[in-house]
């Protein structure tokens, strides 16, 4: 924008604004819509040269109609943020286009002004979020009105591994789906942890229910088929790996928990111990390598372990119980209460997309894209490897 004169100089200019945006917002019983947007376009070419503060009146003027010329919108949209701003805030006949074009054409002050415009269509919203500024996000996610897709919440968990303050916000709101809490739960704090744990930690009984039949044939088959034999080892009830304990030097899970607590845990006794479990040793690493120690709980939980090797596991990855002071680790109390509050169908699904994300997605293509940081190829990749990639990225350096 050029300002074509000194303030307060050619009141015909300012004359001939005013007049012209009363036409402009005349009802259309008035004037049509081809006489209308002639009539914006000759705005458009004053507008470009007039003053600041006479765009500001001008915008002031054109926001609260219902029809608005759209070479009008795209000029005052990519105005300075406080002229642009009365349209963002107040002008409710901008489409979608319209708020793309302003988020993709314009800088983060625009896009936080666009953030906190009342309902944000999805589209909007994963323009939005897509800049990757956290406080346009942290201002989208506060926005009540605004619609999320999940394409967009997708970006928000991997935004909130380096702004944890935006998994407070993620968590209360209802386009959250289980698959995006659990891969944040390894970068969350205590207490969205615990939140995660109360509202994602759901049941199977539903499916265990409706697929109690399966299970049969597919014994039937012997397990042939990998695509329903993975389906089934997420559904089915029972946790710990049987054959496991033919090849392993433990008589039991127990035994080899105890084993860890009595000598070290080290890498043999570790890989045991997820096998006995039931899950991967990129899934058990993960869990016993953990700062915040919440996913040991789920471990034992899950797997019918008591509080006594709760302990055992807690002291084999050299935790401490008390602190100088003598009183009960923090750490260790929260751990307790995790254990307590959950049941153990729940903790399995927890411990299975885990397991099923952690390891069972993994693929030597993903593995190279979680080291090179691909995150812009995620479209190519399913929700558990997406998952992986998230939660995986620290232990790669990234």
């Amino acid at each position: 924008m050029t300002d074509g004169a000194p303030k307060g100089a050619f009141k015909a200019r300012h004359a001939l604004l005013k007049r012209l945006a009363d036409v402009v917002s005349l009802p259309a019983s008035r004037i049509n819509a081809f006489e209308r947007a002639v009539t914006g376009d000759l705005l458009v070419e004053m507008l470009r040269l007039a003053a600041p503060e006479e765009r500001r009146r001008v915008t002031a003027r054109l926001a609260p109609l219902s029809e608005l010329p759209n070479s009008l919108a795209r000029l005052l949209l990519r105005d300075e943020p406080s002229i642009a701003g009365l349209l963002i805030e107040q002008c409710a006949s901008l489409n979608d286009a319209d708020l793309v074009g302003c988020v993709r054409d314009t800088g983060p002050e625009h896009r936080l002004l666009m953030a906190g415009r009342r309902g944000l269509s999805e589209v909007v919203t994963e323009s939005l979020v897509g800049f990757g500024e956290a406080v346009v996000i942290e201002a989208v996610l506060k926005n009540p009105t605004a619609r999320l897709s999940q394409g967009a919440v997708e970006m928000v968990v991997a935004a909130s591994r380096t702004t944890n303050a935006l998994c407070h916000l993620l968590l209360k709101r209802p386009e959250l789906r289980p698959s995006g809490a659990y891969a944040m739960f390894w970068w969350c704090d205590a207490e969205d942890r615990r939140t995660i744990l109360q509202r994602f930690a759901v049941s199977r009984e539903v499916m265990q229910e409706v697929v109690d039949d399966v299970f049969p044939m597919a014994a039937i088959e012997n397990w042939q088929d990998p695509v329903s034999r993975k389906a089934l080892q997420f559904i089915e009830r029972r946790q710990r790996n049987r054959a496991a304990i033919e090849k392993s030097p433990f008589g039991s899970l127990e035994e080899a928990v105890q084993a860890a607590g009595d000598r070290g845990l080290s890498r043999e006794v570790a890989a045991e111990i997820a096998y006995l479990a039931g899950v991967k040793p990129l899934t058990g690493a993960k869990i016993l390598g953990d700062v915040g120690g919440e996913p040991v709980a789920i471990l034992c939980k899950a797997t019918g372990l008591g509080k006594s090797d709760l302990r055992n596991l807690w002291r084999s990855m050299r935790r401490p119980e008390t602190t100088q002071a003598g009183l009960v680790d923090p750490a260790w109390v929260r751990v307790q209460i995790t254990f307590d509050m959950l049941a153990v169908d729940r903790a399995q699904t927890v411990l299975r997309y885990w397991n099923w994300s952690l390891s069972s997605a993994m693929t030597p293509a993903l593995m190279r894209a979680i080291r090179d940081g691909e995150d812009g190829a995620v479209d190519e990749y399913s929700t558990p490897e997406r998952t992986a990639m998230m939660a995986l990225a620290q232990d790669f350096g990234r």
